[in-house]
């Protein structure tokens, strides 16, 4: 595979953690100069799990930034998905846990971080084994929750978060599982699950998904799954995913069931197509972008993607052009977060208990 160079200056720092690192997210900063973190820990030697707060100085002064913990949060089990709502001064959390539990927690950036759980779904029958994947509308009013079992839940916060409601949106019944899922809209969000398959929904027309991609055009690897989606705000026509066998994919749902491949699995073409050949285990639309101007992109055109995979690949890819790689690990890169407030700045977790902090110049 051949990789393009940067024509930007990075700089990356490696954090050693004395944890296995979960799942890292950026929080949104009360002051342009305030940097927090969310990071799901497991400790294997005391088989705790845990979601820090950290603040990340930049340490102008030092060879790399610091983490400072701020607060923290004992799971009773280990936490299989961590997003956040981008609303400040209290930004929110939603960690769901591999015992099926889901988890809204609050922290008060504030008032140094502190982190409080401000209410837990757990009843029997929300989720019949782990919680695959959830994702926090924005505003964080609603939270969507899928799982392998093909359970599709909406949790609710009624007056506040401290109130939960949930409701069954979908069940197969364990005749389809889902492994992936994003917000598009109010109303409306994509799942994501084995075969390379993809669904939307949405609220206002109940009894199942409104529109399906099937995965048959994937040269027979339909036991490939799905690991992430991402949709852009100014293209919520079109969902982006990532999965098994190095494969990322677009589907614009105006083009019925012909996927945009970006790499791997259906290219049909030379192995430089191929960015990794192993799981890619989250794509996000990367805002750091070359372009001026990213509304003259043609809508027919897929932004930027920033992804990482099994095999250690952090990198960028753009449709028609050659990968950008960011850093090539000798272990896993399990998840990563772009800032959304200053799309310079990436933080990832790596497989052998690390944080990596990449700043782009």
């Amino acid at each position: 595979m051949a990789f393009a160079e940067s024509q930007n200056p990075l700089r990356v720092y490696r954090i050693p953690q004395s944890r296995y690192i979960d799942a890292v997210r950026w929080l949104s900063p009360v002051s342009p100069s305030d940097r927090f973190a969310a990071i799901a820990y497991f400790d294997a030697d005391t088989n705790s799990p845990s979601i820090e707060i950290a603040y990340v100085d930049p340490n102008p002064q030092s060879s790399s930034p610091t983490l400072t913990p701020q607060s923290s949060w004992t799971s009773h089990s280990r936490i299989s998905s961590l997003r956040t709502a981008h609303s400040t001064p209290q930004p929110l959390l939603a960690a769901a846990t591999f015992s099926g539990s889901l988890h809204i927690l609050a922290s008060d950036l504030i008032n140094g971080g502190v982190m409080e759980s401000e209410a837990t779904v757990s009843q029997l029958g929300f989720h019949s084994g782990p919680v695959s994947a959830v994702d926090l509308r924005e505003g964080g009013t609603e939270c969507v929750s899928v799982g392998e079992d093909g359970r599709v839940n909406l949790v609710s916060f009624v007056g506040d978060s401290s109130k939960l409601n949930y409701r069954r949106i979908f069940d197969s019944n364990g005749l389809v599982g889902y492994t992936a899922v994003k917000w598009a809209s109010p109303s409306e969000f994509a799942t994501g699950g084995y075969g390379f398959g993809i669904q939307w929904w949405d609220q206002r027309t109940p009894g199942g998904p409104v529109l399906q991609f099937k995965g048959n055009w994937c040269q027979g690897k339909t036991s490939g799954i799905v690991h992430s989606i991402d949709i852009h705000p100014s293209r919520k026509h079109t969902c982006l995913a990532g999965g098994s066998s190095g494969t990322i994919f677009a589907w614009d749902r105006r083009a019925a069931q012909q996927p945009i491949v970006l790499s791997g699995a259906g290219t049909g073409e030379a192995s430089n197509s191929l960015l990794s050949e192993s799981e890619v285990w989250e794509v996000q639309y990367d805002r750091y972008t070359r372009r001026s101007n990213i509304g003259n992109i043609s809508s027919t055109r897929i932004l930027p993607v920033m992804i990482c995979s099994e095999d250690g690949i952090l990198a960028v890819i753009e449709q028609g052009e050659e990968p950008l790689e960011l850093l090539a690990e000798p272990c896993a890169i399990n998840s990563f977060d772009i800032d959304r407030q200053n799309p310079s700045n990436v933080i990832c977790s790596l497989e052998w208990e690390s944080l990596a902090i990449l700043t782009r110049s």
